[in-house]
């Protein structure tokens, strides 16, 4: 019986070994499995940015991020590990062993115990400090100066951008620590009250209160600078002031300065407190911290109320200077170029328009929205096919400088036939979109439909397309494979598809060698690596949807939400794309959305529609933020810039229209002016499709005074606050050497000139147009205002709204069925832009008066002058101050009855304003 019992304990002894051998082994394999994952997803990030030639800016990134990461992680694992472990000799040195629960008693089982809990915590550390910190790290080693301080401490604003920040999320994390290990030690030490009678215990709270109170003050110690970058002054309120205010420097900077003081005393008096064993002073200096920051809010609030606002703009008279230089020139407005504009002068004429022949015959009549569903449904051909978006650009058509819209052809494999809807046809046959639509901004067909440029497959046009494959753009493409065993769909021909062959043998990823299993792992596709489609000449083509292509590859910058396809000299497409530096800390600078108060766009980012193949053009290279970055990563830039490039530069509206909400309320230099907002200016609004929307920006080819060819503009007009009439108008220049030069035209105040929404109003109040408007949208069909564009022609302004119709049939295309001018007090309606032109320059050259509408309480209206050649057609109509308002009344009675469905009585009404008008 004990040779048994001997041989059954043999027994369990080898078992338990070879458990806990096939435990490690496990644990082993697991890790292996985790770190293989990781490791492969390095390697083909690794390989897919070196097939881009910018491996550097990846073993850059992974190489702060492995130093950072494992900073992090010492740091917080040690510190964890250092703490449990005093924690766990505390309870030791203060209990007798038969005290303690036995699982305490079990050393190696602690200490696994404590190892999993500091690795735990170390891992969290890691991948905070590596996942936030390598950005601002590597720009705090890289940084470029502004070569321009603050008024007030006298810091470089590079500080503000990149040192501050970095400072702040050291702090902000060790303090987050702290709190947390403090947290955990009081709870550890309330057991039997050990905080009182531990010497252990004491000591390590003491510490951690002391590193705590320190980090503590440190925060408090930054807060002054804070306040360079906001306007709020306490919890309650804002100043006027964006930046350092009145109340900041009277009471919010020295408020922090003590209680910065107070952190540190009160975390030594606690300490002291602690090894005495007065228990109940410990709450002493917390309760003074907290009463001296609710006192500190209170004397903000009392300050704010009674000494600033009551005499605000002289108390913030030199804060508002600072706030009105440093926003101008965060946002690039003090070097505006103002010009003062006639206004509506008498002088359209038919020289005008001929010296302006450019500019006259690029104003668009064409909406691109309206126009998206027209290239869907005339130039697709098939449905899987797809236009994503209408974009407007200038290229040089037989010598004449020509706007035009343009659109790419992309495919969607979500849109084949279930049927098709194969792993081979997903992934190897229909692996790319087809060409361009190119169509005239100012012309439309007898249809109402666009005047193609460039149009069908293959595409044909004035613009010679030689590579019109689109493998990469705005689609959420999913990768595909190139050069296999299988042809490519290229575009349908009559009843046979059109194939093609990859030419370029340097895009993409190899698939020979280990490149076909890494790549098949990441892909996680099995058929990549046992399909005997693919060979070792075949290619895979990653990320193809060009947004996330560029993100992959410089995820620190902010990229605009509009690229737009042009054609390069060689007749290849590309993309374009806009980066954006954006930053919340230039001081004094107003944000434009949350704290973000800088924003730039020094780089142009090109992506080539083939091959994939990405540049990053930089357009400023004096800009401080892409200067650090040019030193981050020196290769991932480009300085030198073609000129089939530069030629379709366009400054992004995005960035534009913050600039010229900025201008509206900046312009203002003088310092009373800008602190009540007398001269405020603010978008128009006009009526698109149904509503009354806010003006966007818009790109017009223009001539400008000093120059004698007309160029590429992007302008906007303003309105004054509450009021209609336009009061100037703003613009960017986007051609040549020319690039992002931004000026302002000012109109009179003393004269009216008409804005956006008033010549909306005046064509709703036209009789003739707004009865032909009514007629069409009862037959069944929609009536479509499309966008009104204010275009500036030397010392007048002209203004242009297409009038769309579209049935309410689901297929119906939306058609350009009338055009409306205004120039003056004129508006006509023609059926296209030329007959309306026309029309318009007759009755302003022949003299005949503008067609008026009676005043709100019927009196008075305007005489029409006699000409000569006009005094039949404009002789006095007897009664009419009484027709006209006989006409109003019934108008009004006829929209009513629109209003509320009594057709018939509209009818009724209609034909008796017909019967009055004959």
């Amino acid at each position: 019986m004990d040779f048994k019992g001997h041989f059954d304990k043999q027994q369990m002894e080898r078992l338990k070994k070879q458990g806990k051998r096939t435990g490690w082994i496990v644990g082993a394999l697991l890790l292996i499995f985790i770190l293989g994952i990781l490791s492969i997803k390095w390697v083909t990030d690794y390989i897919w940015m070196d097939s881009l030639q910018f491996e550097t800016v990846f073993t850059t990134i992974l190489t702060t991020k492995i130093v950072l990461g494992t900073v992090g992680f010492l740091v917080f694992a040690i510190i964890t590990y250092i703490t449990v472990s005093w924690i766990y000799r505390a309870y030791n040195n203060h209990f007798d062993s038969h005290q303690l629960p036995p699982f305490l008693q079990q050393k190696k089982v602690i200490r696994l115990l404590m190892a999993a809990i500091s690795l735990f915590v170390g891992l969290i550390g890691s991948v905070t400090v590596q996942g936030i910190g390598w950005e601002p790290a590597l720009k705090l080693m890289n940084f470029a100066t502004f070569g321009e301080s603050d008024p007030f401490f006298n810091m470089d604003i590079s500080f503000y951008m990149y040192v501050l920040p970095f400072l702040q999320f050291i702090i902000n994390l060790l303090l987050s620590f702290s709190i947390l290990l403090l947290i955990m030690e009081v709870l550890a030490y309330s057991v039997f009250h050990m905080y009182r009678m531990s010497k252990t215990a004491q000591w390590q709270l003491g510490i951690t209160i002391l590193i705590t109170g320190i980090l503590v003050a440190a925060s408090h110690l930054l807060a002054p600078f804070e306040t360079m970058l906001t306007n709020q002054v306490n919890m309650f309120q804002e100043s006027v002031v964006h930046g350092l205010s009145y109340t900041d420097r009277m009471i919010n900077i020295p408020v922090s300065l003590i209680l910065a003081a107070v952190a540190l005393i009160g975390a030594v008096w606690i300490i002291l407190t602690l090894r005495k064993g007065n228990l109940r002073k410990i709450l002493t200096p917390v309760i003074v911290y907290f009463a001296i920051m609710v006192l500190g809010q209170g004397a903000s609030i009392v300050v704010q109320n009674f000494v600033v606002s009551p005499n605000e703009f002289n108390r913030e008279a030199p804060y508002l200077e600072h706030n009105l230089n440093y926003t101008r020139a965060a946002y690039e407005l003090e070097d505006m170029q103002e010009t003062e504009h006639p206004g509506n002068v008498a002088s359209l004429s038919g020289d005008l328009l001929e010296r302006n022949t450019e500019t006259v015959e690029n104003i668009r009549i064409n909406d691109s929205r309206p126009l998206l569903d027209i290239y869907n449904q005339l130039q697709t051909f098939r449905t899987y096919y797809q236009f994503n978006d209408i974009d407007i650009d200038r290229y040089k058509i037989d010598g004449d400088y020509q706007q035009v819209f343009i659109g790419a052809r992309e495919l969607n494999t979500e849109d084949l036939p279930d049927q098709a809807q194969t792993w081979v046809n997903q992934n190897l046959r229909y692996t790319h979109g087809y060409g361009i639509a190119m169509s005239q901004v100012n012309d439309v067909t007898s249809q109402g439909q666009p005047e193609y440029l460039v149009r069908n497959l293959p595409p044909q046009g004035v613009i010679d397309v030689n590579r019109p494959q689109i493998y990469f753009g705005e689609e959420d493409y999913d990768s595909v494979i190139v050069n296999t065993e299988v042809n490519e769909f290229d575009y349908p021909a009559g009843d046979e598809n059109m194939t093609s062959r990859y030419e370029d043998s340097d895009a993409g990823i190899q698939l020979n060698g280990l490149n076909r299993l890494l790549f098949a792992l990441d892909e996680g596709s099995f058929r990549i690596l046992v399909s005997g489609q693919v060979n070792g000449d075949s290619q895979l083509l990653q990320t193809r949807n060009i947004m996330d292509r560029v993100e992959r590859i410089a995820p620190f910058f902010e990229y605009d939400n509009d690229p737009y396809i042009f054609i390069r000299d060689d007749g290849s497409l590309a993309w374009m794309l806009d980066a954006y530096v954006i930053e919340e800390g230039y001081p004094y600078a107003e944000s434009y959305e949350g704290r973000k108060n800088y924003i730039k766009n020094p780089v142009k980012v090109v992506v080539d529609a083939y091959n994939g193949d990405v540049q990053f053009y930089v357009t400023d290279p004096e800009e401080p933020i892409v200067q650090t970055y040019i030193n981050m990563f020196p290769e991932l830039f480009t300085e030198e810039i073609p000129d089939d490039v530069r030629a379709h530069f366009r400054y992004p509206e995005q960035l534009f229209e913050i600039e010229a909400r900025m201008y509206g309320t900046y312009h203002m230099t003088n310092l009373e002016l800008f602190y009540n907002r007398e001269d405020y200016w603010q978008f128009p609004t006009e009526r698109y499709y149904d509503e009354d929307i806010e003006m966007n920006p818009y790109y017009i080819t223009m001539k400008l005074e000093e120059d004698v060819d007309e160029e590429f503009i992007l302008m906007l007009p303003y309105t004054p606050r509450n009021r209609q009439n336009m009061i100037a108008w703003i613009g960017v220049r986007n051609d040549g050497e020319n690039y992002g030069e931004k000026f302002v035209y000012r109109f009179p105040k003393q004269e009216n000139v008409y804005g956006p929404q008033q010549i909306e109003n005046r064509i709703n109040q036209d009789s003739e147009i707004s009865q032909e408007l009514n007629l069409w949208s009862q037959g069944g069909s929609s009536v479509i205002r499309g966008n009104l564009l204010a275009i500036p022609i030397e010392d007048t302004i002209l203004y242009v709204e297409p009038i769309y119709i579209e049935s309410s049939n689901e297929t119906s295309l939306p058609e350009v069925k009338q055009v409306v001018l205004a120039y003056d007090d004129y508006i006509v309606m023609e059926a296209n832009f030329e007959k309306a032109l026309e029309e318009l320059l007759r009755l302003v050259e022949s003299g005949v008066a503008p067609r008026t509408e009676p005043p709100a309480d019927g009196e008075g209206v305007e005489e029409a002058p006699e000409s000569e050649e006009s005094t039949d057609q404009n002789a006095p109509i007897l009664n009419a101050d009484e027709t006209l308002q006989e006409l109003s009344d019934l108008f009004t009675a006829y929209q009513d009855a629109l209003a509320e469905g009594n057709w018939q009585e509209a009818a009724d009404l209609m034909t008796e304003i017909e019967s009055i008008l004959e």
